[in-house]
C-alpha cells in the first residue's frame, strides 16, 4: 500500500505518463489528486500490476479521487519538441484539466517544468513511491492503451493492440513490410 501524500494534507496532485519509448501514437499523462490518506492494496506502479490489475483499478481511482484528468501531446508535436517536452506539455495539460488546482504537485521522474506558480517535486521512481503518482501511472496506461487498441483498427497490421506502439520486433517488422502510418514517430530510430 503507498501513501497518497508526501506531506500533511494538502490538495496535492500526482503526475505521471505513458508512452514515450513508443513508435507510434501520443503520449498521455494523468494528473490525479487523492482523498487524504486514501490508500488501497492494489494501488501500485502500473508497470508492476498485470493489465487485468490495471483495468481494474482504473475505475476505482476514477471513482474515488478528488479530481483526475487524462491529456496528450500528439505524434507531431512528439516529432516537434522531443518526448521529454511533449510528455511535460501534456502533463500540463492533464494539470490544467483537473478541474481544481493543486497546492503542490509531485512528478515520476527527474524532470519537469513549472506549472503555474505551484510548487513541485519530481521524484525518481515515484510510481513505486506515492499513491497519487502510481493512480496517476495507471490511468495514463489505460487510457493511452486504450487509444492504440482503437488506433489498431484503423491501422491493422501493426498489431498495436498488443504492442501499443512500443518498438517490438513484430511492431518493426510491421514497419519494414507496410511502411509508416501518419501516426508514427518519425524522430525515433526505428
Amino acid at each position: 500500500m503507498l501513501p497518497a501524500s508526501t506531506t500533511s494534507f494538502v490538495l496535492e496532485a500526482g503526475c505521471d505518463e505513458a508512452g514515450r519509448g513508443c513508435l507510434a501514437g501520443p503520449v498521455c499523462a494523468a494528473a490525479v489528486i487523492l482523498p487524504d490518506g486514501y490508500t488501497h492494496p492494489l494501488l501500485n506502479d502500473s508497470k508492476k500490476l498485470t493489465e487485468r490489475v490495471r483495468e481494474q483499478l482504473r475505475p476505482i481511482i476514477e471513482r474515488d479521487a478528488v479530481a483526475w484528468a487524462v491529456a496528450w501531446a500528439t505524434n507531431e508535436e512528439i516529432d516537434s519538441i522531443n518526448i521529454l517536452n511533449a510528455s511535460i506539455l501534456a502533463m500540463h495539460r492533464a494539470l490544467d484539466a483537473l478541474g481544481v488546482t493543486p497546492g503542490q504537485i509531485v512528478v515520476d521522474g527527474n524532470r519537469f517544468k513549472p506549472y503555474r506558480d505551484i510548487p513541485y517535486q519530481t521524484i525518481v521512481k515515484g510510481d513505486g513511491k506515492l499513491g497519487n503518482i502510481a493512480a496517476a501511472s495507471i490511468l495514463a496506461k489505460t487510457h493511452r492503451d486504450e487509444w492504440m487498441c482503437r488506433a489498431a483498427e484503423q491501422y491493422p497490421g501493426y498489431r498495436w493492440e498488443i504492442n501499443k506502439g512500443y518498438p517490438t520486433r513484430d511492431h518493426r517488422a510491421a514497419i519494414a513490410e507496410l511502411g509508416l502510418t501518419p501516426l508514427h514517430r518519425l524522430t525515433f530510430r526505428r
